[in-house]
């Protein structure tokens, strides 16, 4: 997917810099070793109108048609395509089947919108329903072309509601990385506010190849939250879903102000021999504000308490009583 990045449209250079609020866990450790990120199916976004547009029609009944049936075309083609490439199975013929088999199939689903929309129980006039039901089958076709997965980025790490949210109360981390130039061209940032609508007649100006089109619907899809989600100053990579190397360079870690140095000690010392040296940092509170400041964690005075022994203060009380001349 083509979207246009911010350096284009003139708006904001992408950071160089970048962070991920996490909870401590496994997965974390696991993320952080093998130097991965997850790349999530925007299904499972916890704000269910986060990429989730709706379509509007400003288009006639026959231009919603010839829309549907470039779309499912299209579709169709591209599926066939990809299996006889799959199976190496390519030739004059086979690309004449693919092509009659993407127009049956678009006009067996314009046939039966048509159908559906004649059924008096459908509780609207032929026209209105027919219109409705158009316009539903465009925005699943056009839902249907969007298949990346998306990495979630913060542009600051010190903000409250980010370490509450998703920082698992201020007891977890905020991972820093670095955002090499390669790694820019699939980089965007989201935008708070405005309207979830698609027009169709953009739809078709789309398929028409209108680049200024395409960039409003891959943005009203992807990268378009509500307002009150602002506070996030959200970026995102887009990528295949699911594990992958890290594109990014991991450059630091905070800990949160209620992290437990057991779980700090543990993080440092699990990356202690990564080749490129790693920063550490804790949050603190700022007195008579509600801000909050870090500050470089103290790694000898750490290193000095953990690990720990608990036999080690039975065995000093024990030297004691040994002096003052009772048995062990």
């Amino acid at each position: 997917m083509n979207i246009p990045n911010d350096v284009d449209q003139g708006i904001e250079l992408a950071p160089k810099r970048l962070y991920k609020y996490r909870g401590f866990s496994a997965r974390t450790i696991e993320l952080l070793l093998s130097d991965a990120v997850f790349y999530a199916d925007p299904t499972s976004f916890n704000d269910p109108l986060d990429t989730k547009p709706c379509v509007q029609s400003d288009s006639t009944i026959h231009e919603l048609r010839e829309i549907l049936r470039r779309m499912v075309q299209q579709r169709v083609k591209e599926e066939m395509e990809g299996a006889a490439r799959t199976i190496k199975y390519r030739g004059p013929k086979t690309l004449e089947h693919i092509e009659k088999h993407s127009v049956r199939r678009a006009q067996q689903l314009l046939d039966q919108a048509e159908y559906y929309a004649s059924d008096p129980g459908y509780g609207a006039p032929a026209d209105d329903a027919h219109r409705e039901i158009l316009t539903r089958h465009i925005r699943t076709e056009l839902m249907g072309q969007y298949g990346s997965g998306v990495f979630s980025l913060a542009r600051r790490f010190s903000c409250p509601l980010m370490w509450s949210h998703y920082g698992d109360e201020h007891r977890g981390l905020c991972v820093g990385y670095s955002i090499p130039e390669r790694a820019r061209s699939q980089l965007y940032r989201v935008d708070y506010g405005g309207s979830r609508l698609i027009a169709t007649s953009r739809i078709a100006a789309m398929l028409d190849g209108d680049v200024a089109a395409r960039s409003e619907i891959n943005a009203a899809v992807f990268l378009r939250k509500a307002k009150d989600w602002k506070y996030e100053k959200e970026w995102r990579h887009l990528g295949p879903r699911g594990l992958a190397e890290s594109p990014f360079e991991l450059t630091d870690i905070t800990f949160g102000i209620r992290c437990p140095d057991t779980v700090k000690h543990a993080v440092i010392c699990s990356l202690a021999e990564r080749e490129v040296k790693i920063s550490f940092y804790e949050m603190h509170e700022v007195p008579n504000d509600f801000s909050l400041k870090r500050q470089s964690v103290n790694l000898e005075e750490l290193a000095h308490t953990y690990p720990n022994r608990a036999l080690s203060s039975w065995d000093t009380e024990n030297a004691f009583d040994c002096i003052g001349g009772n048995p062990a």
